[in-house]
């Protein structure tokens, strides 16, 4: 989605048309893999981050646009509301000293961005959902300027035909109605980008869905919105009902929603593409002037623009991404779990945490996707989801007589995911200093059972303690969490509460 569009109306021919393209371009996939025609293994990976704008009193601050006028870096894009932003990394190479290298660019883009900002009174925060996000601010005049934005917010709303309900239930329950997508701006997350060979994607997507909810339960960072504690992070359900093009008697029929955890493991890159023409009608049925299978028989690497565009309007966990650098065909894994934040240093500890696992899982003699059935995986994603630290989840026993059970997420992160994480991190050829500093990070989320959520959580409850109204202590802890998040200490450091005696509004 990261394309420029070019809003219209579509007509019945249109949606044909890009059906019958659609097909074209998956038989266009299915040869690439047949021909082997796609890069060798190069140990990509890429990094992008989801920001909010938020003002000095904690409050967002819809101005993308101005922001980045003064940031003027390629590097930084705008996101569906006026008050996000997305900074991407270029791709690096997974070995030596990469997670540090990642953390100084980092560091770097962020302070200058949000130096930029701060000439309009504006500064850059990482969070999955900003705590002091109103109804009135999820609206569709705050959608970011541009046509694909509106377009996409204009097709998803006729395929509903209805407004949007959003209920979510959680430590407290939210009820509300959107007539827009808009809500789903609220989310902002961290994508991981793993460049994987055609033999190697189905393993590596397999283990990827399998540890979501380790990823999750660590990195929780959106226990609030609207108002509102819902669960330890907020993001998925938002992001589901908030798209969710089917109105309820579709939904009661099974029909799958577009924000998908999905139903099976795979064998093959191709089943997932497959997947998106057999269960998802065109949102956004433009037709390019490419024809694929003739671009194929001249010897040619087609686009598959109609397959990339329309993979980019299903929102999996898990995303798979066809793309072409310097004239080859790739695939990427594109993980799309984790929420923004806390820190730098969270952030980089998330992913090596990710990309350790993934590896060491996909190369296990007996896969735990071998072990474990799919619904185990989709229900311990929805388990952490609503606990996140406090999670328990199930998984294989190890041992003789198999099957699965119960264990608590820190506890399974730190007796088995951690040692396959810092395998995996040096069969990539990590260095060990950075393996061991930002492992520990997560070993030291785990000891002591502290993330973003939990963070937030208790410094808001310990402001309702005292007496501070709600809006007020949401505000106070926002704006602490900027204080914390720019010092950049990672969060399991963090002191809980509030230092400022009287807080603002």
């Amino acid at each position: 989605m990261g394309e420029k569009v070019v809003a219209g109306p579509f007509g019945l021919s249109d949606r044909q048309l890009y059906r019958d393209k659609l097909r074209q371009c998956l038989a266009g996939l299915e040869r690439l893999l047949e021909e082997k025609r796609f890069d060798r293994p190069k140990n990509l990976m890429g990094v992008e981050i989801e920001l909010n704008l938020v003002g000095a009193d904690g409050l967002p601050r819809m101005m993308n646009a101005q922001v980045l006028e003064r940031i003027a870096s390629r590097d930084f894009q705008t996101e569906l509301a006026m008050f996000n932003l997305e900074v991407n990394i270029a791709p690096h190479r997974l070995g030596g000293r990469v997670f540090d290298q990642l953390s100084e660019e980092l560091r770097t883009s962020l302070a200058y961005a949000d130096r930029k900002a701060g000439e309009v009174d504006a500064g850059i925060v990482m969070i999955g959902i900003l705590p002091t996000l109103d109804r009135d601010d999820l609206v569709s005049s705050n959608l970011s300027a541009g046509d694909r934005y509106t377009l996409l917010n204009d097709q998803i709303v006729a395929a509903r035909g209805e407004d949007f309900t959003l209920d979510i239930e959680g430590v407290e329950r939210l009820v509300c109605t959107s007539k827009s997508i808009a809500p789903e701006a609220a989310c902002t997350s961290v994508q991981l980008h793993l460049q994987v060979t055609p033999e190697r994607f189905a393993d590596v997507w397999n283990a990827a869905q399998a540890v979501t909810a380790a990823q999750i339960a660590i990195g929780a960072n959106a226990p609030f919105l609207f108002g509102h504690e819902l669960w330890r992070e907020s993001r998925p359900p938002l992001f589901q009902q908030s798209t969710d093009t089917r109105p309820p008697e579709l939904q009661a029929q099974g029909v799958r929603p577009r924000t998908w955890f999905g139903e099976r493991w795979i064998s093959s890159a191709y089943d997932l593409f497959e997947e998106n023409l057999r269960f998802f009608p065109a949102l956004l049925p433009i037709c390019d002037d490419e024809d694929p299978l003739g671009v194929l028989d001249a010897g040619g690497v087609p686009k598959l623009a109609e397959l990339t565009l329309h993979n980019g309007t299903v929102y999996r966990w898990n995303r798979p991404v066809y793309g072409i650098a310097d004239g080859v065909p790739h695939l990427r894994v594109e993980n799309r779990v984790l929420p923004a934040g806390p820190t730098i240093t969270d952030v980089i500890a998330n992913a090596a945490f990710y990309y350790g696992v993934v590896r060491a899982l996909a190369e296990e003699s007996r896969p735990v996707w071998t072990r474990m059935p799919f619904e185990t995986a989709a229900a311990n994603f929805d388990e952490a989801c609503r606990h996140g630290i406090d999670a328990r989840l199930q998984w294989p026993r190890r041992g003789r007589y198999g099957g699965v059970g119960p264990v608590d997420a820190v506890n399974l992160v730190r007796e088995e995911l951690l040692p396959l994480a810092e395998a995996g991190l040096d069969a990539w050829g990590v260095e060990p200093v950075d393996r061991d500093f930002y492992l520990g990070v997560i070993e030291e989320r785990c000891r002591r059972r502290v993330n973003g959520a939990s963070w937030q959580v208790e410094t808001f409850h310990q402001a309702l303690d005292k007496g501070i109204g709600r809006d007020a202590a949401l505000a106070a802890t926002t704006r602490r969490y900027c204080e914390l998040m720019h010092a950049g200490e990672p969060v399991h450091t963090w002191p809980v509460g509030l230092p400022e005696p009287v807080p603002m509004g």
